[in-house]
């Protein structure tokens, strides 16, 4: 056992039990079925390529190295398929005929969040497969989030760059017929609803998350991403110190069609955030993993997320993400404070999602290819 296994495997099993036989009632409604072959956990369960290189991004001025970023990409790619060429990769995703929405992360915008790159070479890649940009949306819940990052810099015109909510707590983007419905402290609005651009426009969804450590769900990866990202009135989960991302996260996740229509994971690790996620304030708690990760499977590219924290975490002399100890809990002392929480926190969300089949948590069925640029 290696040691990034042997930190993880030494907390894992106390933080996830904790909360297994306190679960709150959940009720799912949707008429979208699932495809023939899921989104998640995808065609290559288990399986996640993890590229580096130091020249994709300089420290010191933040500038992102866009030709590393689009090597980065193009070995990820035909490395997940086993295809030689990037476009035959991309290729076996997509074609002319999808809409395809890609879900970015801009929670800690401007200052970390999926990195516009990142993002430019997705969409060239999906251009250079037939896919239009008119059929091409980038979109996230909240306005202001998204205008910080200035997309529309780095993609072709006619893409799109759309949030759901134009003001904020706004119901009309979000699909009335598909949503769960859970109460979780006597709040008054107990439904969360879907984006409605899930349901009725996109073919195909892609997901790009960023590499932050979270205040509720221990880390925020791809999962969260997806199931927080698409989904309305979620923030209620979590009241005082008591939080519910534990089973809140992979129940939404796995709702269809979302589930189905999310083929593909590119995890942005270009900068992370391993103290105050899942925004980004201080710049004291930012680091530089300097990767991007390629996948199918949410479960398993979050199961390496774990380890790239805790271990800078722990570089930082600050607590564990799976620290539940009372005595840590304070709900202003986190944002500025890494040894304080504002609520117990719950990674074990990620194991918990294989009880919907979103994909592979066992550290020795994980195959990480890495390459080295």
């Amino acid at each position: 056992m290696n040691r990034r296994s042997f930190l993880y495997t030494a907390a894992a099993t106390p933080a996830f039990a904790a909360k297994v036989d306190d679960l709150p009632l959940y009720r799912t409604v949707t008429q979208h079925k699932p495809s023939a072959q899921p989104g998640m956990p995808g065609r290559y369960p288990g399986r996640v390529i993890t590229t580096h290189s130091e020249k994709s991004i300089d420290i010191a001025t933040e500038k992102v190295d866009v030709a590393v970023v689009r090597e980065m990409c193009s070995r990820g790619m035909t490395a997940l398929t086993g295809l030689s060429d990037a476009r035959e990769a991309w290729a076996s995703f997509f074609t002319s005929s999808d809409v395809v929405g890609i879900k970015v992360n801009c929670s800690g915008a401007p200052d970390i969040m999926s990195t516009p790159a990142v993002v430019a070479e997705i969409v060239r890649n999906l251009n250079a497969v037939g896919v239009k940009p008119q059929q091409i949306w980038i979109y996230e819940r909240f306005l202001g989030q998204l205008q910080s990052v200035h997309y529309e810099k780095w993609v072709p015109e006619g893409v799109h760059i759309e949030a759901v909510e134009k003001t904020r707590r706004s119901i009309r983007e979000y699909d009335p017929a598909t949503y769960v419905e859970v109460d979780f402290f006597g709040e008054d609005d107990t439904r969360s609803n879907m984006v409605r651009m899930v349901t009725e426009r996109f073919t195909k969804i892609i997901n790009v998350p960023n590499m932050k450590d979270h205040g509720a769900s221990g880390v925020t990866g791809c999962l969260k991403n997806i199931a927080y990202g698409n989904f309305s009135n979620v923030a209620r989960s979590h009241r005082d110190a008591k939080t519910n991302t534990l089973s809140f996260i992979g129940t939404l996740a796995a709702v269809e069609p979302l589930c189905s229509k999310t083929v593909l994971q590119v995890m942005d690790g270009l900068r992370g955030v391993w103290h105050g996620g899942p925004f980004s304030p201080n710049p004291t708690f930012r680091f530089y993993p300097k990767m991007i990760r390629f996948g199918t499977d949410p479960v398993a590219l979050d199961r390496l997320l774990i380890p790239v924290i805790e271990e800078k975490r722990k570089a930082e002399n600050a607590v564990s993400v799976f620290d539940r100890s009372p005595s840590i809990i304070h709900p202003r002392g986190r944002r500025d404070n890494p040894n304080k929480n504002s609520f117990i926190r719950e990674p074990g969300h990620i194991e918990f999602a294989t009880r919907f089949g979103l994909g592979v948590y066992d550290i020795a069925k994980i195959k990480d290819m890495r390459i080295e640029l």
